[in-house]
């Protein structure tokens, strides 16, 4: 090979290699909706009634949710307790010790309902959403939103099993100071789970899911260079997970998409960008098992993320519950073996 050609060679595999990296990890399945979302249904209208109120009850019921609010965290756990129990869905208790700062030795509890499988019972998908506020938010957006659609999946599946057992948690202790910490509910769940060996097949977290805005640059991005690949207004709903989970995050936008009516976009990034792991969902990824988060993206562009103006008013139900309703579908498949 001649000098030159040597060089343009290097020189387009220069830029040809990374663009194919970042199509690779951004292209997914189906086709999102691009027209202007048609009037709700009745099945929509109603949910999007019973979200608003779980929502309400979180965020103004209970208010903020924290260690530092005393009361703040049983209260939320019995309210789950109650819900769940309303469905038909018995709930459990995960009570774990939390391990360093100042509530070191105090006790902090996971809620768990299952759905049992109908023919691979040992084989368990995981939906997650956890419970708790920063200090001084009442947390109606991050996160009373996945919680509310954790419960309205919690009740579809009750109606629906599938092959595998589906386990619905809420976590303690995903915010700060425990985030990203031994102490995170989800972190501790995951450990203990990793530990009884478990056939977690998959986990998806909820993580924020009410937020939207049609406007013109209301959608932000942790690198200029993402805006290239996705839109600049925040209407759709983002499925986002490591670079080694990309068939997993595939699978679900498909499968959301198959039955959405929202916009939605996915991506499979490698995990040190600012954003992919913030959630529940990477305990699951430490522990050993494959995870993604579903999300509005928050601080990409919820104004009120983690702030007391994060109240219930500003959330868009509708839309809310056409995320619930496209989740049905993506829990099917998660819940489906390959091969039925």
């Amino acid at each position: 090979m001649t000098g030159w050609l040597r060089v343009t060679v290097v020189g387009v595999l220069a830029v040809a290699v990374p663009v194919g990296a970042v199509l690779w990890s951004t292209w997914m399945p189906g086709k999102s909706v691009t027209e202007p979302l048609a009037p709700p249904d009745g099945e929509t209208s109603a949910l999007a009634t019973t979200l608003e109120a779980d929502v309400r009850s979180l965020a103004e019921g209970v208010g903020e949710r924290n260690m530092r609010t005393d009361g703040s965290m049983a209260a939320t756990v019995d309210w789950l307790g109650q819900r769940l129990s309303a469905m038909g869905v018995a709930p459990d208790r995960h009570v774990y010790v939390l391990q360093g700062g100042r509530w070191m030795g105090e006790r902090a509890v996971n809620v768990v309902a299952e759905v049992p499988g109908t023919r691979s019972a040992d084989e368990v998908v995981i939906v997650g959403a956890h419970y708790d506020t920063v200090p001084g938010s009442p947390g109606a957006n991050d996160n009373a939103s996945g919680v509310a659609v954790l419960l309205a999946l919690a009740a579809w599946a009750r109606e629906n099993p599938q092959p595998r057992t589906l386990r619905f948690i809420a976590f303690a202790n995903e915010e700060q100071p425990f985030h990203q910490t031994s102490d995170m509910g989800s972190e501790a769940y995951a450990r203990d789970a990793a530990e009884a060996g478990e056939a977690i097949t998959a986990m998806m977290a909820l993580d924020g899911l009410g937020y939207y805005s049609n406007a013109s640059g209301s959608q932000h991005y942790p690198y200029d260079w993402i805006r290239w690949f996705y839109p600049d207004h925040g209407n759709f709903i983002g499925f986002v997970s490591r670079t080694r989970d990309a068939n997993l995050v595939r699978r679900a936008v498909g499968a959301f998409r198959g039955e959405a009516t929202i916009p939605s976009e996915g991506a499979a990034l490698p995990a040190a960008v600012p954003g992919i792991g913030w959630s529940d969902h990477r305990p699951f990824w430490d522990a050993g098992y494959a995870a993604f988060l579903v999300t509005d993206t928050l601080p990409f562009r919820d104004p009120q993320y983690h702030r007391p103006g994060d109240t219930p008013e500003r959330l868009d139900y509708d839309r809310l519950a056409r995320v619930a309703i496209g989740l049905r579908g993506v829990v099917e498949a998660l819940a489906t073996p390959d091969g039925e």
